[in-house]
C-alpha cells in the first residue's frame, strides 16, 4: 500500500495547476484577479484545437452555431428564473443609463431569445443551436483553483428545441457525442449521475414538469444501457440532469458533461412552434454540453495525461532534432513540410544541448524526428515515439502521411501496431 507521503507526491506531480505553469499552458496575475487565468501560446493551441474539434463534431451532428452577448438586462434573468434561484452566484448588476445589465451566468436565456426571434414550424424541429460562449460566475475565492474552478467560463453549450416525442432521441444522441469525444480525448467516465432536486427552495415549483423530465432522462439512461446513480440536490434549478462525472488523481470528483431536459424556460419565454394541426405548441428545451467548460476540460486533460496529450491535441506534435548544425537546413525543410500538412512541428537544435538531452527535453512531444547525415543521404528521418519506441529510418513523406492520418482521425494511438511500453510524462507512468 502506498504511503501517504508517496500518494501526496504523486498527486502533486499531476496537479494541473503546477503542470500547467511548468508546461507554459496558462498562468494568473493578481492584477487580473483570482479565478481569471490567461492562456499562454501553447495552452492557446490546446484550447483552440479542442474548440475546433467540438465545433466540427457539432456541425456533423446537425447543430447550427450562433454568437450571443455576454451581457443581458436584469429583466432577462428575472424571466428565466436565474435572478430568483441563482442570484448568489451571479455578479452584481451594472447600472447604465437607467438600466441594469448583468454578466450572464449561463447561455440558455440568450438561446431562448434567438429561438423566439423567428417563427418555427414542426418541420423545423429539432432545431439545435450551439455556442462556445463566455459566462461568468461569482465564485468565492476559497473554491477557485487553476482552470478547474474559474469565474470567467467558456462553455461548450447547446440547446435543442424539439417536440416532446423527439426529446429521448436528442438526449440519447448527446450521450453518444459525449462518448465519442471521451474516446478521442482519452477520458474514462467515473460514473453517470441522475441529478435530482433536493429539499429547499432553489428549484422551480412545478412538480408535474419535474416528474416528466425525470422520467424522460431515466428512460434515456436505461435505453443507453448505462449504470447510474441518483443524487438528490444536484439538479439545475429548472430541471434534472444527466451528469457525467470524472475523477482526478487526488480522488476529487467533478462534472464534465451534462444533458438536461427543460420544460420551464420554454414556458417562461413563451416559446412555440406551429404543429401539423396549424395550432401553436410549446417546444421542449434540451440543454447539453459535450465537454463542459473548456477550462475544466483542459484542467482534467492535463492531469489525466500528465501533460502528454493525445497527438492531435498536443501543442507541438513533432520535435525535429538535427544531430548537428549542418543538418539545420534540412530540419527547416522538414518543418515546412509539416506546416504544409497542418502538423505542428518545432526544431530543437544542437544549441539546446546533446541529442540525448534534447530527447529528454521533448519527452512529452508525441513524435521526435532525428535527422543526421545518414538520414539526409537517404531522404529519411529516424522517428522515435514518445512512449520510447524507435521506428528507425523511414522516408519523411511516408512518416508524415502516417502521422497526419492518425491526427486527422483523432486517434489516441501514437502508431498503429506499436504497443506502448516505456514510461513517459512527468510521472513516467506510461501515458501516451
Amino acid at each position: 500500500m502506498r504511503s501517504l507521503v508517496r500518494y501526496r507526491e504523486e498527486t502533486a506531480m499531476h496537479d494541473h495547476r503546477r503542470l500547467g505553469r511548468e508546461l507554459d499552458l496558462f498562468d494568473t496575475d493578481p492584477l487580473i484577479g483570482a479565478g481569471l487565468p490567461y492562456w499562454l501560446p501553447d495552452g492557446a493551441v490546446v484550447r483552440h484545437t479542442l474548440e475546433e474539434y467540438i465545433r466540427a463534431a457539432e456541425r456533423r451532428a446537425g447543430y447550427r452555431h450562433v454568437y450571443s452577448p455576454v451581457l443581458g438586462k436584469r429583466e432577462l434573468y428575472e424571466i428565466s428564473g436565474h435572478w430568483s434561484h441563482y442570484r448568489d452566484d451571479m455578479f452584481p448588476p451594472m447600472d447604465l443609463g437607467g438600466e441594469q445589465l448583468v454578466l450572464r451566468p449561463s447561455l440558455c436565456p440568450h438561446h431562448a431569445l434567438i429561438y423566439r426571434s423567428r417563427s418555427h414550424s414542426y418541420r423545423d424541429l429539432p432545431l439545435r443551436l450551439a455556442e462556445l460562449g463566455g459566462m461568468y460566475r461569482a465564485e468565492l475565492s476559497g473554491v477557485l483553483g487553476g482552470l478547474a474552478r474559474v469565474r470567467a467560463i467558456h462553455l461548450n453549450d447547446a440547446h435543442i428545441f424539439c417536440t416532446l416525442d423527439q426529446v429521448a432521441d436528442e438526449a440519447h444522441a448527446a450521450l453518444d457525442m459525449i462518448g465519442h469525444a471521451y474516446e478521442a480525448l482519452g477520458i474514462t467516465p467515473h460514473r453517470y449521475r441522475l441529478s435530482l432536486p433536493g429539499p429547499g427552495g432553489k428549484y422551480v415549483a412545478a412538480p408535474e414538469l419535474w416528474q416528466r423530465s425525470i422520467t424522460l432522462l431515466t428512460d434515456v439512461l436505461d435505453r443507453a444501457g448505462l449504470t447510474y446513480e441518483a443524487a438528490e440536490g444536484e439538479a439545475a434549478f429548472y430541471g434534472p440532469k444527466i451528469d457525467v462525472q470524472v475523477i482526478d488523481g487526488a480522488g476529487r470528483e467533478s462534472t464534465l458533461s451534462t444533458v438536461q431536459v427543460d420544460f420551464h424556460q420554454p414556458d417562461q419565454f413563451d416559446l412555440h412552434y406551429i404543429g401539423p394541426d396549424g395550432a401553436r405548441h410549446r417546444p421542449v428545451m434540451v440543454h447539453r454540453s459535450i465537454i463542459g467548460s473548456v477550462e475544466r476540460a483542459v484542467a482534467y486533460l492535463i492531469e489525466q495525461h500528465g501533460g502528454a496529450f493525445p497527438a492531435w491535441l498536443a501543442p507541438t506534435q513533432i520535435a525535429i532534432l538535427p544531430i548537428s548544425a549542418s543538418e539545420l537546413p534540412n530540419a527547416a525543410a522538414l518543418a515546412q513540410q509539416c506546416d504544409d500538412l497542418a502538423l505542428r512541428a518545432q526544431i530543437v537544435g544542437p544549441e539546446r544541448g546533446s541529442l540525448g538531452a534534447r530527447i529528454r527535453q521533448t519527452r512529452l512531444v508525441p513524435y521526435q524526428a532525428v535527422i543526421g547525415a545518414k538520414e539526409i543521404a537517404d531522404g529519411h528521418i529516424a522517428l522515435r515515439l514518445r512512449d520510447g519506441h524507435r521506428l528507425g529510418s523511414q522516408p519523411a513523406g511516408d512518416i508524415l502521411s502516417r502521422i497526419g492520418a492518425l491526427i486527422d482521425a483523432h486517434s489516441t494511438n501514437l502508431w498503429a501496431g506499436a504497443a506502448s511500453s516505456a514510461g513517459v510524462g512527468l510521472g513516467g507512468d506510461g501515458r501516451r
